[in-house]
């Protein structure tokens, strides 16, 4: 039997989680100077109340390699292979700490997503959906490896005050965000996070404009399945957003997520983003 692992920073629903036997790996949360266990003794509303009601910085900490030895350690006892899929390496050092961990067993493997949030959960899903068929270990590493370039991740982001609290963006450009009513795109590009399309006017209008942006071209477009991964958002919102990507087309499956402490640490409430599969590789936020 094939095990299925996960960073935390998956953002894969409890029952999804349930259903295919994966298990996580959180990671830390730092809160000023404690450490708290991403999913298990703080969620996304902590953050919100620390950030806001308190004005303590959250920032996030990644999986050491003792922990995930003494995690390998005990599956493999009851599994033949592990197969763990990993935070992008350039996010993190959580995919370095797994192998380092991972080389002092037999048949386990780490995968590095190349991604984040629900990008890192569309590589969980499948390869535990292929476990769960019955294929080799190899075949789904080699799948794994060539869908991670694949996947296309991006969430708009209400304001710039969570990532500046966090030292990601500077004072004056939180100022002229707001000023100019901007909310920016962040895209997932080669493992990487950059800035991608500034929208302008209220988060409904913005969601509009980068539904439109994403999906206006479809050729390239896998429609096996598709994330909807937030932070708390208006009622309503998750519903305009299924209606507006439906006008341009149409998934097999559409998964809508809470986004977890990472995403919740950095970005805040208010955001949201779609993540899906193209079939060819994707560049440069195309």
């Amino acid at each position: 039997m094939i095990k299925v692992t996960a960073d935390s920073t998956c953002d894969l629903s409890p029952d999804i989680l349930k259903s295919l036997g994966i298990t996580l790996v959180p990671l830390s949360i730092l809160v000023e100077d404690k450490a708290y266990k991403d999913g298990i003794d703080i969620k996304p509303s902590d953050i919100f109340h620390y950030v806001e009601k308190e004005n303590k910085i959250c920032k996030t900490a990644a999986v050491n390699s003792y922990e995930y030895y003494n995690l390998f350690k005990k599956l493999r006892k009851d599994y033949d292979a592990i197969i763990h899929v990993s935070i992008s390496s350039d996010f993190s050092s959580c995919y370095q700490n797994a192998t380092i961990a991972a080389a002092e067993f037999e048949h386990v493997y780490v995968i590095d997503s190349r991604n984040l949030s629900t990008g890192s959960g569309h590589i969980a899903l499948d390869a535990a959906i292929m476990a769960k068929e019955g294929e080799s270990v190899e075949k789904i590493c080699q799948k794994l490896e060539e869908t991670a370039s694949m996947v296309d991740a991006s969430f708009v982001i209400n304001t710039l005050d969570y990532l500046h609290k966090g030292g990601r963006c500077s004072g004056l450009e939180v100022f002229g965000a707001n000023l100019l009513k901007i909310k920016p795109s962040i895209e997932v590009v080669n493992g990487k996070m950059k800035v991608g399309k500034k929208y302008r006017g209220n988060f409904n209008l913005c969601l509009e404009n980068y539904i439109r942006d994403k999906f206006a071209v479809t050729d390239d477009i896998n429609t096996s399945r598709l994330f909807i991964t937030h932070s708390p958002v208006p009622e309503g919102t998750v519903e305009l957003v299924k209606d507006l990507i439906s006008s341009y087309v149409t998934f097999d499956e559409i998964i809508d997520t809470d986004a977890g402490c990472t995403v919740s640490s950095h970005c805040g409430p208010n955001t949201l983003g779609v993540l899906f599969k193209r079939h060819s590789v994707k560049q440069n936020g195309v």
